[in-house]
Parts: structure tokens; sequence; C-alpha cells
């Protein structure tokens, strides 16, 4: 690092502990004698009221600090743990002995709290005195904290920036960390190239802000003029997968000569710069391209083409016309010239001319190998699954907000023989892809990672505890009470409402009820009171009976949050939620951060979140992390977005996706071979290892192109 200050080093640990669960030891050379064990165990106590444990190496290097380094240590690691567990803050709902003082109380009581809470704007609660709390019964599981290396940290950084997908905004600011604090050292651990294109754009806007001469190495990364806007863009703070336009900075005249530089060296300038055509036009405002015409002479031309609208046919242009002549010769003519257009527009061709599969299969089998391995991997999984029945087709638009959208499944059957010829094809390059890597050994593959989905896109990821992809299954406790809870905090001049809420459906996706603000009391649960005014921030809860809601039966519980007064969430200081798993939901404090199973980051620029579905039957907790759009715009509670809440759970409940499974055992086949147990493996692939939760690792290491 560019210094070795205890608040880097703190930053580090920070760092480390939350992606890995591990952090840096560094005695000092004045520590002459072993500490007294009781310092050590006081620290493992603190930890311990979060739901840690220190490993045996930990322990025994924390014995080799002073105290002085011991308790700075303590300190890193509670502040952070506490955060990520969101117990960093009080938690104070409206009636202090939730649950039991709740279902305990009348409608009518609870009605006129409620009323007199609403005519003062949030400024009369319930005056309840609270009462002393059984101690916590939870048997709960600790995390266990172990002892890093320096160089385990370092991989971090290379894993993000080789990863394959795109990265989440957690992992954004982490590399860009590295890059900050690390300043041109970090030469040493930049990968020889970056893959996927948003990364590469993120990395170099960093690299030019805080390693300038290291950047100048890194250019060479730029292959298309579309790069280099993405660069352009992330300099400016804006959205790299370019789904939403950018108010471009006003670059100085050194990065205006090193932007133009770079556009001037690509190929194709014309045609890559049409298909942005408008960004352009913004960007060379600030660029002023044409003062060095002679300098830039393609930036030139290529600019006067985009401002005065002078014809040019390009490979789209091209591309749809010969699809709307229904020329398919043409349409082969071009695709292969684009692998991954051809990959995607596969299923499109093939319905077009369904008579002529044995034309199209063949072309698109002499440029698989030249697809990218996520796109390979969504192929393979496509047509593997192609004419399974499915009444809804789900999609991500690209963007920084996880919005899904949902479509009747009204697509043509795709011949059988066909589908399997294109898994083939897309499974033996991948095989072949795989085994160019180093051997694996014998492998032990958990057959529960058939419940995590493979991490395509993490751009529009929640900032959480533990972060895994969309549609991911977790397995839940064997607790009796899901215990919601939301935490917000008004803005600096307008007051904020945010309302948790908890949907129930049966096994059809028909609506049973919802405990929220209006119905506190329902068969499966309670609401904790509404909050409409958090000035020093405020919490709701809501207790869910398991056995209650099976009773009825229920089957699926949504998780909803809806900003009641309007503001979207990435406009508000500060809203986190989450749920926990409670034995006995009268035991212990309301909020106890050892029973927290997960804490997310609410910040999408909506007013209605879907963070979780509970699927009780299964006993499993569905990773949605979407957003909804509230229609009409004073639509803000779940009764008036119950169509909305309804198609979202039924999309993510069917939605099939390549799965973790799959992905490693490609894999194994390809350089590795599988045992019966992890005692006899040297690759261990397991939920009990945490393997679904490396997502950097995953996309780095395990879908290389």
């Amino acid at each position: 690092m560019r210094t070795s200050s205890s608040r880097q080093s703190s930053l580090a640990n920070e760092i480390f502990s939350r992606r890995r669960k591990k952090v840096l030891v560094d005695p000092s050379a004045v520590a002459d004698r072993i500490l007294d064990e009781r310092y050590v165990a006081s620290v493992a106590k603190n930890l311990e009221a979060l739901g840690y444990g220190m490993s045996a190496r930990l322990i025994e290097a924390c014995k080799q600090l002073t105290l002085d380094e011991l308790v700075t240590l303590n300190e890193d690691l509670f502040r952070c743990l506490s955060k990520g567990k969101g117990a960093h803050l009080n938690h104070k709902p409206m009636y202090p002995n939730f649950p039991s003082q709740v279902m305990e109380m009348q409608r009518a009581e609870l009605y006129l709290n409620a009323l007199i809470h609403y005519v003062t704007s949030g400024q009369v609660l319930p005056q309840t005195e609270k009462k002393q709390r059984a101690p916590l019964i939870e048997n709960t599981r600790l995390e266990v904290i172990d002892l890093g290396s320096v160089e385990e940290f370092e991989a971090l950084f290379t894993q993000l920036a080789t990863a394959n997908t795109s990265l989440s905004p957690q992992d954004k600011e982490d590399l860009g960390w590295f890059v900050e604090h690390y300043g041109n050292d970090v030469e040493r651990l930049l990968p020889q190239s970056v893959s996927n294109r948003e990364n590469k754009a993120f990395l170099l806007a960093r690299l030019i802000r805080h390693a300038p001469t290291v950047a100048h190495k890194a250019f060479s990364w730029c292959s298309t003029a579309t790069d280099v806007l993405r660069v352009a863009v992330a300099m400016s703070n804006g959205d790299v997968s370019l789904a939403e336009p950018t108010r471009f900075k006003k670059y100085s005249r050194a990065e205006r000569r090193m932007l133009l530089l770079l556009l001037q060296r690509q190929k194709n300038l014309i045609e890559d710069m049409l298909r942005w055509k408008t960004r352009w036009i913004r960007l060379g405002e600030r660029l002023h391209p044409c003062e060095g015409r002679a300098k830039y002479p393609d930036v030139c031309a290529a600019f006067d083409v985009l401002r005065n609208n002078l014809p040019s046919r390009t490979f789209y242009s091209r591309l749809e016309k010969a699809l709307l002549a229904m020329n398919l010769d043409e349409v082969l003519s071009l695709l292969p010239s684009r692998p991954g257009d051809f990959a995607r527009r596969l299923d499109h061709v093939l319905r077009v001319w369904p008579e002529r599969g044995q034309e199209i299969v063949p072309a698109f089998e002499t440029i698989a190998d030249r697809v990218s391995t996520p796109v390979l991997l969504q192929v393979r999984h496509h047509f593997k699954t192609r004419n399974q029945p499915a009444d809804l087709r789900v999609f991500f638009p690209k963007g920084n907000v996880g919005k899904a959208k949902a479509v009747a499944n009204l697509l043509d059957e795709i011949s059988l023989a066909i589908c399997a010829k294109l898994f083939d094809i897309c499974e033996t390059v991948l095989k072949n892809r795989f085994a160019k890597l180093a051997p694996l050994g014998p492998c032990f593959l958990d057959s529960s990672l058939m419940n995590f989905t493979v991490p395509f896109s993490q751009r529009s990821a929640s900032k959480a505890l533990r972060t895994i992809s969309r549609g991911s299954r977790v397995p839940m406790s064997d607790a009796d009470t899901l215990r919601f809870f939301v935490w917000w905090r008004n803005q600096a001049t307008s007051r904020v409402d945010i309302d948790l809420s908890a949907a129930s459906f049966n096994t059809k996706f028909y609506f049973e009820s919802a405990i929220t603000y209006y119905n506190l009391q329902e068969f499966g649960g309670c609401h904790s009171g509404d909050i409409v005014d958090a000035p020093e921030g405020a919490s709701e809860f809501i207790d869910v009976s398991i056995e209650k809601c099976l009773a009825v039966p229920v089957r699926y519980i949504v998780m909803v949050l809806t900003s009641f007064s309007g503001q979207p969430y990435c406009d508000l200081p500060e809203c986190f939620a989450g749920w926990m798993s409670r034995k006995k939901a009268q035991s212990g404090e309301i909020y106890e951060p050892r029973t927290v199973q997960n804490k997310f980051d609410i910040s999408a620029n909506t007013r209605l979140a879907i963070p979780v579905v509970f699927d009780l039957q299964k006993r499993e907790a569905i990773w949605t992390d979407i957003a909804l759009s509230n229609e009409p715009d004073w639509s803000n509670n779940v009764h008036s977005n119950l169509e909305g809440i309804q198609l979202a759970l039924k999309a993510m409940v069917e939605m099939s996706k390549p799965n973790l499974y799959d992905l490693f055992k490609l894999h194994v086949d390809a350089r590795g071979h599988l045992v019966d147990h992890p005692e006899n493996a040297t690759t261990v692939f397991s939920v009990a290892n945490e393997t679904p939760y490396q997502l950097e690792m995953i996309a780095s290491e395990y879908m290389k192109d």
C-alpha cells in the first residue's frame, strides 16, 4: 500500500472481513511477551454478541499484539461487523414490548394510537414502559473470523478486476479503494487484460485519477470506440452500462488529449460511434475534437458524420434490413462476424426460419468458440430448457436499478433435435475452454449449489451482508418465526416515512393477506407499529409465524418496502432492511444481531422494493433484490401494488437460470474428477465453505473466456 497508516489498515480489514471473514494481523516489534488471554477472550466475547467466533489461528495471532493493537483491532472489527448486521444503530419500534404487546392489544386501541401519531405528523408516540425481556435462547451458529494473509487480501483486487460479469456498487467501491490507496503500486496487482467492458472502463477511470502512470500502460485494454465512451462516462461518475445518459464533466486539457488519442487508435470508428450517436455528440461538446483535426483526423471525420447526419451503412442497419427482407443468406453472412450478436439472436433467427435450422446451427458452430463464457453458459441453459412449459419470460433490463420485466411466454417451440445440438455445441466449447485451465484434481461438488444462480450481472445488486445473485434459494433455519426489519432516517429537509409489509400468497400465487401499517395483527403474525417521522432514525418490525401461515395455507411471504412519503430510496441518508430467524419471538431483544440472517441496503432509484420472497413449504429464502415502479404514481402501499407484486412473485419463483452446480460440473468434467466426500477432495465446491457467496472468485476464475 502507499502507506501503512492505521486508518488504511482498518479499511483493509473492513473489506477483508466483509468479503472473506478474514483479517490481517500485523504485530509490532515492541510486543515482547504473550498478551494475557483475558484480553483476547474479551474480544472474542464482543464478537460472539454479533454472531461471530474467532479461529484458533486468529486467537494465537492476537496474543502476539500489544494491548493497544488489540484494542484497535477490536474496535475495527466490531465497527465493521456491527454495521454488516445493522447493529451499529439503535432500533426502537413504536411498541417496545413487541410482539406480545401488539398481539394482546385491541384493534381499536391500535387504531387510535396510530391516528394520534398521524395527526401529530409523527410527534406523538404511545407511552409504554419497556418490560424486561427474557434472555435470548437461540442456539445460533457462530460464523468464524479467520487469520488472513496479505496475498489473500490483494488477490481480492485481481479477482474483482478480472470478473467476467458486471460489478455491483459494493464491488466497485472496494476495487476503487485498492487503486486509491495503493496508487501506482497497484500495477503489480493488475491483470494483463480485463474482459468485462464495464469493469474495464471503471478501473481505467480510477487509474487515471489515482495512478496515472499505470493508466497509460493499461490503455491497450481499449479495443473499441465504445470502450473509450465508457471510460469518459466513468470519469464523470456515470452509468458505464450506458443504460442511462450521463452528464459529462468538464475534462482537463490533458484528459481531453488522452481520450481523443485513445479514440484515434480505434478501428471502425464511425460504425461504433453511431451506436451511441447522441452520447457521442454530447461528449464531443466537451472534447472539442476538431481543434486537433491534424492530430486526430479519423476522430474528426467520425464526428462530422454524427453531427451532420452524413449517410453511413452500419452492420446493424444491414442486419435489420436483411431480417426485414427475410434474406437468411445475408443474415448468415453478417452474424458470424459478430459472435456475441449471433448467440443472442440465435433463437430469433431459428424462429423466423424454422425450416432452415440445418444451415443456421452449423453457422453458429463455426463461431461458437469466439463467444464469451457468460453468453455461452446462458445459450446452453436456454436451449436446454427452451421448450419446457412456462407462463412467463423474465428479463432484467440493463441499468443500475434491479427492475424485472415479465411478459407472457408466447414463443413458438423449436425442434428438440436443434435444441439438443445447440446445447451440445455450447457444452463442448465450454469444456474445451475450461480444460486449458489449471487442473482441479479430486473435487467435491455439493448438490445444494443447484439452488444458487450464476452471477451474470451484479451491476444493480444491493449491498448486503451475504451477497448472492437473483433467483438463488437459501435454506431457512428451523426457527418458528421470521422477523423482518427496516431502519431509515429523515432527509435533512424533509420527513421520510418508509413502510414495511409482509404480503402472503398461496401455492397458486393468489393473495391471502398482508401484515402492514394498516393491518398490524393478522393470523400469520404482527407489525411493531407504523412510524411516520425519523429525525433520529426509526425502525419497524414484522413477525411472521411459519406454522400459522402454513395452516391457512400460505406458501409464499413477500417482503415489501414502500416509500410512503414519496422519496426514492437513493435520496435517503440511510435505509437498510433484513430478516432474522427466531425460535422464541419474545426472548432476547427485539433486534438481536446474532439472529440476523441477512441485512441489505435499500438504495435503488424507486419507491417500492421487493428484496426477498420466502417459500415456506420448501423453507427457502428466494433472493429477489428487485424494484417496482409505483403505478399510478400515488400508489404507495401493498394493496395498491398487488398486481405488480403478484407478477414479480410468480416471475421470480418460476424463473429458470443457469446454476452454480452446472457451472462447476463443467469445470470438474474438463479438468478434475468427482469424489464423494469433501475430506477426499483438493477442490471443494460447497455451501458449507461459502462458495456461492464468493461471487468475485466465481466470476473471475470460473467464467473465463
